[in-house]
């Protein structure tokens, strides 16, 4: 998310109706940005956890894990992202369980573009009055983060998960993948991929260590891997890099 833009995801296992929602999102004028597109919860869980956005438009139902499910583990997870469900079910039933487990709304298909309009522009009102708060608690996190970072550094990169990191600051994993990113503006995979390439650099400049024995010191199983993703990060494979320094 920009400082003028909501991110937000799309979750709906019918490509048709979230070609149909994104045309309807785009007609509200509203500063609101698909992300994303995913077919169905898990898909969707997996995305959040990697890379959090603040809304979320699921639908209800859908195979592998429905709308509903997956607001459920935002919940349950503390994750600060809001979910709006959405059915082509014309049922209050679905309706009150969504809202009794904290959806920010409930559309039913077909969404109305007036609806769907004052629908997210109550969204953003909530979410500026939220932000208000969060910059009362974000030298607090601020805190955390940074021990997280000095955590990753403290140990070998490549034995550093995110559900470690969070173990240690005693957070979920998807609630600090969320805080991490709002607080640093990236993602804790990519941070601890450039601790692991930074470390390579070092390896490879100050020591005669073989390629293979520094992929496995960093955490590398395969040293083709290993290879193939330093060349993606300095441009030029680990044995060219070293002859900088000879």
């Amino acid at each position: 998310m920009t400082a003028d833009v909501y991110d937000l995801l799309l979750v709906d296992d019918e490509r048709w109706v979230r070609a149909a929602l994104r045309k309807t999102i785009e007609r509200t004028g509203l500063p609101f940005s698909v992300a994303a597109e995913c077919a169905d919860g898990r898909e969707a869980w997996d995305r959040l956890t990697a890379d959090p956005v603040p809304l979320v438009l699921a639908d209800i139902r859908m195979p592998v894990l429905d709308g509903l499910e997956l607001l459920k583990r935002i919940r349950r997870e503390g994750m600060r992202t809001d979910v709006i469900v959405v059915s082509g079910y014309d049922d209050f039933d679905y309706a009150r369980e969504a809202l009794r487990h904290g959806a920010f709304d409930y559309w039913l298909k077909p969404v109305d573009m007036e609806e769907a309009r004052r629908s997210l522009e109550r969204w953003m009102e909530q979410s500026a009055v939220r932000l208000e708060r969060l910059s009362e608690k974000s030298p607090e996190e601020r805190s955390v983060v940074e021990r997280v970072i000095a955590f990753v550094h403290s140990r070998q990169p490549g034995d550093v998960s995110l559900a470690q990191a969070a173990a240690h600051v005693h957070l979920s994993p998807a609630y600090l993948s969320q805080l991490f990113k709002r607080q640093t503006g990236r993602n804790f995979v990519d941070f601890v991929q450039e601790v692991r390439m930074r470390k390579a650099e070092r390896m490879l400049a100050d020591t005669r260590l073989r390629v293979s024995e520094i992929a496995e010191r960093l955490g590398y199983g395969d040293v083709a891997y290993f290879t193939n993703a330093f060349k993606r990060w300095a441009g030029v494979p680990p044995s060219e890099f070293r002859k900088r320094f000879e």
